[in-house]
């Protein structure tokens, strides 16, 4: 299980003398710490691991944080739902997946032979499949391809290089690797996709869609 090191003074890291100590928490399975807030106040709710299986083994590819606005979300699930419910289901999730509520997922490499074109390939994949499911078996391949379609092949990517993928305003999906900004999609359909890939019915980390529903919950 995930734990928070905010215990201690050992259980912290922080970006500087004159900052504020940031709490960080771990993903367990592939040791890639996450702060539990961002600079601009989103807060972690979910850590989760993706894997691929190759030649019969599951492979870690990177870890992943899922951070949100919760106030916002806190919000849109009253309006919505009214009270928390007795447990997941389905509304709870597909509310955040279909909502325009600002949200980034950090994904933070771990396996050491990934290229760039093999980023562009999972994903494109993943949210072909994405896509098909929200909207009933339509492909979209073109749009599917277009999160991580502007990325050179010359990006190398170690452990420890981060992709963030964040949901802004108006439905726009931006992607960074290593900080700098690869696309910017205005695209509710792919905004969905996106999300669904974490939070849908068949989550990259089942894991961790389930403490993304906890933290839900825990906000009524």
């Amino acid at each position: 299980m995930a734990t928070t090191a905010d215990e201690g003074t050992n259980g912290k890291e922080t970006n500087g003398s004159d900052q504020e100590e940031v709490a960080v928490e771990v993903e367990p399975k592939t040791g890639v710490s996450f702060p539990v807030k961002l600079d601009d106040g989103k807060q972690l709710n979910c850590v989760g691991v993706r894997k691929k299986s190759m030649l019969g083994l599951g492979i870690k590819i990177y870890g992943f944080g899922m951070y949100a606005d919760n106030e916002k979300l806190k919000a849109l699930l009253k309006s919505k739902i009214g009270k928390a419910p007795e447990k997941l289901n389905k509304e709870l999730y597909q509310l955040v997946i279909d909502s325009d509520v600002e949200m980034v997922v950090r994904l933070v490499i771990v396996f050491s032979s990934l290229t760039m074109s093999m980023v562009r390939k999972n994903f494109g994949e993943g949210l072909g499949a994405s896509i098909k499911k929200l909207t009933g078996g339509k492909k979209n391949d073109e749009l599917a391809n277009k999160l991580m379609g502007e990325a050179s092949d010359n990006i190398k990517l170690t452990p420890g290089s981060v992709i963030e993928i964040s949901r802004l305003p108006g439905y726009v999906l931006e992607t960074k690797v290593m900080g700098d900004v690869i696309s910017k999609v205005e695209s509710e359909l792919l905004c969905r996709a996106i999300i669904n890939l974490y939070l849908g019915d068949d989550p990259l980390d089942k894991d961790a869609k389930d403490k993304f529903g906890m933290s839900l919950i825990s906000l009524f």
